[in-house]
């Protein structure tokens, strides 16, 4: 139960504490390309809230699947469907992972996730990251960054829609090539969500 629990949240809240320092090289855009990432730019800071349900799969192939809340900035819930105890809030700067099975509870800062991009007030795709790949490929544009001040931290691609241009997911990649896969479905954007949805879970 322990190491179910580990994988599903290590793609979640991957850190740099235990990983090698990888090259990461910044992409030669084009014109068309950085077109479409300030699109994504603009689509993400235009984003207040999201709510619908999320698929995971983890570096070994589990998968799991739950519904997910989201309120910018900084706010974010995913509960696991069941019979999974496990449940992740985002709130206050941080992110707390709960386990009830195990009555385990871990926290971190969420600026020290890929949650932290996705949560941020704005999002700089110029500043805050740097774009190391973008694809445009039938219909759908990925584009994978690393945080500029610590790109040792791992990769995130997000992914999105092109018409419209609207988040469908992400990956996160560790320097050790370990890929854990968000997609989410059945999005309502723009509704009013319970602050109750984001109070941090207790215990452990």
């Amino acid at each position: 139960m322990f190491l179910r629990s580990f994988v599903v949240m290590s793609g979640l809240f991957l850190t740099g504490v235990t990983m090698s320092v990888a090259s990461h090289a910044e992409t030669v855009l084009t014109p068309a390309d950085q077109g479409w990432i300030a699109r994504v730019q603009d689509a993400m800071n235009g984003v207040t809230t999201l709510e619908g349900r999320f698929q995971q799969v983890a570096p070994d192939g589990q998968r799991t699947t739950g519904r997910v809340w989201l309120a910018r900035p900084g706010r974010m819930r995913f509960e696991y469907d069941k019979p999974s105890p496990l449940l992740l809030v985002a709130n206050d700067g941080k992110v707390v992972f709960r386990d009830s099975q195990l009555d385990q509870t871990t926290e971190m800062p969420l600026e020290r996730t890929p949650l932290g991009l996705l949560l941020a007030e704005h999002l700089s795709l110029s500043r805050d990251v740097t774009v190391t790949d973008f694809r445009h490929e039938d219909g759908i544009l990925r584009v994978a960054v690393v945080r500029t001040a610590s790109p040792g931290e791992g990769t995130l691609e997000m992914i999105f829609s092109a018409q419209p241009v609207a988040l469908q997911g992400w990956i996160v990649t560790d320097a050790q090539g370990h890929r854990t896969q968000v997609m989410l479905t059945d999005l309502k954007a723009g509704r009013p969500l319970s602050p109750d949805l984001f109070v941090l879970p207790q215990g452990g």
